[in-house]
């Protein structure tokens, strides 16, 4: 293992070395948390790439593979339809609003007053989607140091918030470039073609296994309308997804670069669920589906390759974790605590000036430590993703597509969809359990319904809002401090 070992020290090392570049180019709040605005098309769809697929993408995709077989390829397949229908349709509005957060557009379209309770369901979504990362430390640490849980989520932990903190999304942008090579040089160019020689190949794979592990549709039409429901629409909102469009230094880079991100979701999808498959083959009688990754990878793989394929697998989890990490500490910062400081200060506190990337990275390592604390203390990592998605897609799907795409929306039928979204999800998950399809299905209903409701019943939003919302959109609005850098764009 000592090669193998080799290759996971010099990537966790050149980590760290991009958090200390990242921290010398990010000098502004602009550069810290949404690299300048300035990505080009390659780094911009490699990073967008990254993020969306972490370690439920990698680990939890091939031990989808191996419990449904090819059909096991839905959950990640519907995050990248998510991506595309993000990058097709609402990419180039959202990148020309120049904002930081999901909620400082909320404001922007309903007038200043939906950010603060939308600010606190995304935070509460990211926090969770950030713990649910850091967990998935222990698997791979496991396999390759064999150490205890707490000592894998601690080290895994550690390195995402160091290089995090550093740099910003600089940083975040560097790694992410690394991780989208090496996970695609070991998952798609290594593992999955030595996982299907080792299987036997395709016929030896069909006649081993049952047909309806062929079935493109095996895993049941319930599951996959839910998958779109929680992973397709969550991709169109989320505020780590939405912080990685704003670093596109134009539409059409938002747009294509977003296009090519989601297309290499849909071959990932693919290549997990085959790995699953071939796995099933050569380990019939496995514990646990999310072991197969790890046996296949710890058993199979020659010395070498072996750790390249668990540095891939490592890339993919702090890929997400890192991204949902500024995410939270962005929401935390500019939607929840910049609104605290300035109701103080309109009550007669201080309004001394701040310094806004010092401000940002005391955030982003505070909720580092919080989220390594939660992770420690929390076993059930499906069941905190499904509780951070049906929060998100059941509060803020509505408030958020309805702001884009209907006039007649209002700000308090946007508050009303929050709460009574937010509320109908939390209950129908303690009343049918947190992982049945009934929450998110009702909760939604419940917002769409309400929503529609009390725009109807209110008076519509001040015309004077709506033309300083379409002058955004057009990409005339933007603070004069948002101005393009002169320096060439990063391709």
């Amino acid at each position: 293992m000592a090669v193998d070992y080799a290759v996971i020290v010099v990537y966790l090392a050149g980590m760290l070395a991009m958090g200390w570049w990242g921290m010398r180019r990010a000098k502004s709040k602009s550069e810290f948390l949404v690299a300048g605005r300035r990505l080009g098309p390659w780094m911009y769809s490699g990073t967008m790439a990254a993020i969306v697929l972490g370690g439920a993408s990698t680990i939890g995709g091939v031990g989808l593979g191996y419990q449904y077989g090819l059909s096991g390829a839905w959950m990640v397949f519907t995050i990248g339809l998510g991506l595309l229908a993000l990058s097709i349709f609402f990419s180039a509005r959202i990148a020309r609003l120049k904002v930081y957060t999901v909620s400082e557009m909320l404001d922007l379209r309903y007038g200043g007053r939906a950010g603060i309770i939308s600010g606190v369901v995304m935070w509460a979504y990211t926090l969770m989607l950030a713990v649910t990362s850091t967990i998935a430390y222990a698997t791979i640490f496991d396999v390759l140091f064999d150490v205890n849980r707490t000592v894998a989520i601690v080290l895994g932990g550690t390195i995402v918030v160091a290089y995090s903190t550093l740099g910003g999304m600089w940083s975040i942008t560097l790694t992410d470039m690394v991780q989208f090579v090496v996970k695609t040089i070991g998952v798609l160019l290594l593992l999955l073609p030595i996982a299907v020689v080792k299987a036997g190949g395709f016929s030896e794979m069909k006649a081993q296994l049952p047909t309806e592990y062929f079935d493109p549709l095996g895993i049941g039409g319930e599951t996959i309308f839910t998958y779109v429901l929680i992973y397709t629409f969550g991709m169109l909102i989320g505020q780590d997804i939405w912080q990685r469009v704003f670093t596109a230094r134009s539409d059409s880079t938002a747009r294509w670069g977003g296009t090519v991100a989601g297309t290499y979701c849909l071959v990932y999808a693919i290549a997990g669920a085959v790995i699953g498959t071939a796995a099933k083959v050569m380990y019939p009688d496995l514990a646990s589906a999310d072991a197969a990754f790890a046996t296949i990878v710890k058993d199979e793989l020659p010395m070498g390759v072996r750790g390249l394929v668990l540095a891939a697998a490592l890339a993919a989890v702090m890929s997400t974790s890192s991204g949902a990490l500024i995410a939270c500490a962005t929401v935390a910062n500019n939607d929840i605590w910049s609104r605290l400081r300035g109701a103080v200060v309109r009550d007669g506190g201080s309004g001394e000036p701040h310094d806004e990337v010092k401000g940002n990275r005391a955030f982003i390592l505070i909720m580092g430590i919080a989220v390594i604390l939660i992770a420690i203390a929390l076993n059930d990592v499906v069941e905190a993703l499904t509780v951070a998605y049906n929060l998100l897609v059941g509060g803020l799907l509505v408030p958020i597509l309805g702001g884009l795409l209907w006039r007649r929306g209002t700000a308090a039928g946007a508050l009303a969809a929050v709460c009574v979204g937010g509320v109908a999800v939390i209950g129908l998950m303690a009343y049918y359990g947190i992982l049945a399809n009934q929450p998110i299905y009702y909760g939604l209903l419940s917002s769409l319904a309400v929503y529609v409701v009390v725009s109807l019943a209110t008076p519509p939003t001040d015309a004077a809002v709506l033309a300083a919302w379409r002058e955004r959109l057009a990409g005339r609005g933007a603070p004069e401090a948002e101005a393009p850098a002169p320096e060439p764009a990063t391709t």
